[in-house]
């Protein structure tokens, strides 16, 4: 591997350094391959190994690397697509839904899910956890609210508790003819419980989706999906396959 000098430019040295590193991602590097050694690294772009630092910490912020202790720093896949269109969709558990459920409890939501859901403040509804994995890693978490009106059916006997107890509540959700989607999306921080779950740091960048799903002319759930920014983008019709960093290639993810 050669040496690759730097030119003189008018922005911080490390940003420079991490605009040609992801360049070389796209043209010399596949999703997983480890980079070679910070050593290696500063000696090729003729920089010191704390601007390298900073460069490579700015590439893993944006997504683009994964420090994974005991490997190294690799190549991270794609983002996953977020998709925004406008455009109705199906109820959450669907055959073609790539959501886990975890788990479902029932309990009195927060006061503006309430009041989204048309639900008295104090009435307990049904909250179901799903998590996403994409390319082994955790990359979104959800929790779906669901007011006992919407899954008349469930019975307790069917499903007592833990996953089983969510998929039923999809199932349930599944007999009722969806009219409509809104979803709305906001840059928001992970709370110490979603950055578990997501395996950040409290206070990450995180992307908060919120879906409303409306069916006899009221919502019958209402889903609160917070997604890891570095690794999601938001997608809007047939252009969503499309990535382009921030060199001159594009790439179908």
């Amino acid at each position: 591997m050669g040496t690759t000098q730097l030119e003189p430019v008018p922005e911080p040295k490390y940003w420079h350094l991490k605009t040609v590193l992801s360049e070389a991602l796209d043209s010399e590097f596949s999703v997983g391959e480890i980079l070679p050694n910070e050593r290696d690294l500063a000696a090729r772009f003729g920089v010191a190994r704390a601007t390298l630092r900073q460069a490579l910490e700015q590439l893993e912020l944006e997504g683009r690397l994964q420090r994974r202790r005991g490997v190294g720093t690799t190549v991270a896949p794609p983002r996953m697509g977020v998709s925004v269109g406008t455009d109705p969709h199906s109820w959450p558990g669907g055959p073609e839904d790539a959501w886990q459920p975890v788990d479902c409890t029932t309990a009195v939501p927060p006061a503006a899910v309430a009041d989204a859901l048309g639900t008295a403040r104090e009435e307990s509804v049904h909250t179901v956890r799903r998590s996403r994995v994409s390319h082994g890693r955790p990359v979104a978490a959800e929790l779906l609210y669901v007011p006992p009106s919407s899954v008349p059916d469930l019975t307790g006997i069917d499903a007592p508790s833990g996953a089983a107890r969510a998929r039923a509540v999809l199932r349930e959700l599944q007999r009722l003819e969806l009219e409509r989607q809104d979803s709305a999306v906001e840059l928001g921080s992970a709370r110490a419980d979603d950055a578990k779950e997501l395996d950040r740091l409290p206070g990450a960048p995180v992307l908060v989706v919120t879906t409303r799903f409306v069916a006899g002319g009221r919502t019958a759930a209402l889903s609160v999906a917070t997604y890891r920014a570095d690794t999601c983008r938001l997608t809007f019709g047939d252009f969503g396959g499309v990535q382009v960093h921030h060199g001159p290639q594009a790439r179908a993810s």
